[in-house]
């Protein structure tokens, strides 16, 4: 099994882009496992993460309602925000500036076939993230995702998550709220719950905190959380 996990950083990218990448790493992982089947072969499947940022869009879940998106697709565009139905778990949610997206395209069967527990893997690492920047993060009972308080009057998530699987290869992943323009999620009711707050970091801890310093958090965590090993490209 292949432990090692090339982490590309892809700086602001527009998400239609972005997902062009995320699925073209997912088929070259599949091809390998096609090839390996079919020729009783064994050569490795890479894995991939990626860290980007999206301009302001807004994206639908395959299992997501359009009634949870509270503006028309005119309004949408003069407040020039892209909107897409994607092929990911969960329902709508938003990106943005001050946001960290990661996206694993890893293949579970270097490491673990059980997507819940992948999930709780996800959570996890965010968590770990806030807990080193002093911001006290849960999971919410049946609610993917992390959230502050999530059994209090006051419950707000702070990270998105969601994620589709093919063959064992991951794809999308979650959506970390740093320094994110919050109003923005005023014009969606945030992954269909109602009734809950959407917060940030800075929002939390009431200080700028670098994103740099984050992305690194996270990626011990990554590799914590997986025992696998990073390898960066350029």
């Amino acid at each position: 099994m292949n432990k090692n996990i090339n982490v590309y950083d892809l700086g602001v990218l527009d998400y239609k882009t972005a997902l062009n990448f995320q699925e073209k790493k997912l088929q070259e992982i599949i091809d390998i496992k096609r090839t390996n089947r079919n020729e009783n072969s064994s050569i490795e499947t890479p894995n991939y993460f990626l860290f980007v940022e999206h301009p302001p869009v807004i994206t639908l879940g395959k299992s997501g309602q359009e009634k949870n998106l509270l503006l028309t697709k005119e309004e949408l565009e003069r407040k020039k925000i892209q909107y897409f139905n994607t092929n990911r778990g969960g329902d709508i949610t938003f990106h943005g500036y001050g946001q960290i997206v990661g996206y694993p395209v890893i293949d579970l069967e270097n490491f673990y076939t059980d997507i819940n527990r992948y999930l709780r893997t996800l959570e996890e690492i965010v968590i770990l993230t806030l807990n080193y920047f002093k911001i006290s993060s849960q999971r919410s009972s049946g609610e993917t995702g992390v959230w502050l308080e999530p059994n209090s009057p006051n419950s707000r998530k702070i990270c998105a998550i969601g994620v589709k699987t093919s063959r064992w290869v991951t794809m999308h992943g979650f959506a970390l709220n740093v320094d994110t323009d919050l109003r923005y999620y005023d014009y969606i009711i945030p992954c269909g719950i109602k009734g809950k707050g959407i917060t940030s970091m800075n929002k939390e801890i009431k200080k700028n905190v670098l994103i740099g310093e984050v992305k690194e958090k996270i990626l011990e965590n990554l590799k914590k959380t997986l025992q696998a090993n990073l390898v960066f490209g350029t």
